[in-house]
């Protein structure tokens, strides 16, 4: 009897913790809060760093836009190596590359069937030559994402202004859509007419920006030929323009904007850019465009004024830093080539990226959570520092303000600490704070607003045993996917040769 009494308490206790963990098993994840990512944008936030390649008639004018008329026969780089720019992307960290097919002078670098104003008739590779081609193949061959500029504004073609270009224009988006493979994004400038060549009128040309492309209709080809590509301009409808060339995104840069106000088109205003608006009505995340070089071409003046790893160091902080995304251009020089002083410091540049990420000193702390979401373990606090995006510590819904403490265990230095919230539930967080353990007490050392897809604090290096996150504002239950520190290598910068 005593045996059977047994076997059924150990039933009855195996029955209980089934019970038991499928309730947690069973606690639902925390609703969404206001405009959320589409597959396509969590695809483009996961990249967060890629570049631009600048490339035309213009580098071998050294002008920075052309008029329109340059002759064809201009276009002909010495050594052109494709594999060697995109190669030089990978080495600095990034995931892509978006090359200018078509700027404002209306050259084509591919051999469109819709114009001659193309590579196929320049001298380079006797006409026969794509540097499309090239490039998005050499892109594929080393696992980097391809995308294209194609300039709306066109100071060659003799129907810019009239409803005939239209069709031209989306003749030659087709074209690229079509012939050229995955491309991940489509980038619109926002230059929107003015003097040009126009097929010889030689003629100044201006256009209602709000309706003459008739964007919607454009976009539509994209949605049509490239599902999963994003698209930007200064209003989306993908990604957005942060509002200056120089790479800074604003503090707070919120991934949302309020799209019912009327001057929210390609070209409209660029207020609220920098900084977004919360909650907003979509999801619009911001792109921080920069050059590497004072100017988007290649220029031989400018050889000693690319920008240096520090610098390129402190855009990295206040782009990707901030929930933005880099997109670092780097322009090939008159052989077809990245120039020598921008791989050097290119490589600098990774090199103390590399070496600050390499060790999360979050990865071993004990994790102590004011609240857990139904006491889970799907969204434990231990989530927040397993580096895996797809995962996020949670609290109940009526948790809005809790506090995670790292304890290290005994006292580390860092100086840079790198937040995520779990971006498919929306941007929760308003305002948070950091403390660290000093002298039997808790110090604030850093606070901020926005998260989003990340935030990274960088500030002078400190040592402590304990850090504490504070959330101290937030527009629903916070879902963190990351919380990690990392320090900088002492010595900062130096220049090693290419």
């Amino acid at each position: 009897m005593k045996l059977l009494r047994s076997a059924i308490t150990s039933l009855l206790t195996a029955a209980a913790l089934v019970t038991a963990t499928l309730a947690l098993a069973a606690v639902a994840p925390p609703q969404p809060f206001g405009p959320l990512p589409t597959e396509r944008q969590l695809r483009w936030h996961d990249m967060e760093f890629y570049g631009f390649l600048h490339f035309t008639v213009n580098t071998f004018t050294d002008k920075e836009w052309g008029y329109g008329d340059e002759s064809e026969t201009v276009f002909n780089p010495t050594d052109f190596n494709a594999d060697q720019i995109v190669r030089t992307a990978k080495e600095a960290g990034m995931k892509g590359l978006i090359l200018t097919a078509k700027h404002h002078d209306g050259f084509c670098l591919w051999p469109s069937k819709f114009t001659e104003h193309s590579v196929k008739h320049s001298p380079w590779r006797d006409g026969k030559g794509d540097v499309v081609r090239e490039i998005s193949d050499a892109c594929r061959r080393a696992g980097l994402k391809f995308g294209v500029y194609l300039s709306p504004w066109d100071r060659n073609h003799k129907d810019y202004g009239r409803p005939a270009y239209l069709e031209y224009y989306r003749n030659q988006l087709r074209e690229l859509l079509t012939n050229y493979g995955d491309i991940f994004t489509v980038w619109f400038d926002g230059a929107n007419g003015g003097d040009g060549y126009y097929g010889g009128d030689r003629t100044t040309r201006r256009i209602d920006n709000r309706t003459y492309y008739d964007w919607p209709n454009t976009w539509k080809i994209v949605r049509e030929k490239m599902p999963l590509a994003v698209m930007f301009s200064d209003a989306g409808p993908d990604f957005r323009w942060v509002g200056n060339e120089s790479g800074i995104a604003g503090d707070p840069c919120w991934a949302t904007m309020d799209m019912t106000k009327r001057d929210r088109h390609p070209g409209g205003s660029s207020v609220g850019l920098n900084s977004g608006e919360h909650p907003g009505t979509a999801w619009l995340p911001a792109e921080c465009d920069v050059s590497i070089r004072p100017g988007w071409f290649y220029h031989a003046k400018d050889d000693a004024r690319v920008k240096t790893p520090e610098q390129l160091l402190d855009i990295y902080y206040k782009s990707v830093g901030r929930g933005a995304c880099l997109n670092l251009n780097l322009p090939p020089d008159r052989r077809g080539r990245i120039n020598e002083n921008d791989v050097r410091s290119l490589r600098e540049f990774r090199r103390i990226l590399d070496t600050t990420f390499a060790k999360d000193l979050a990865r071993r702390a004990k994790l102590t959570a004011s609240n857990v979401r139904g006491g889970a373990s799907q969204f434990a606090a231990a989530k927040a520092v397993d580096h895996k995006r797809d995962t996020y510590w949670a609290t109940d819904d009526q948790v809005a303000t809790p506090e995670l403490v790292l304890d290290l265990g005994k006292p580390a230095a860092f100086n840079v600490v790198s937040l995520r919230e779990y971006l498919p539930l929306g941007q929760r967080v308003e305002a948070f704070a950091l403390d660290q353990w000093q002298d039997g007490q808790w110090v604030e050392f850093a606070k901020g607003t926005s998260i989003g897809n990340r935030r990274l604090i960088r500030g002078a290096p400190l040592t402590t045993s304990k850090v504490r996150l504070r959330i101290t504002q937030a527009a629903a239950s916070p879902a963190l996917s990351e919380f990690g520190l990392f320090a900088e290598p002492a010595g900062g910068p130096h220049q090693p040769t290419p």
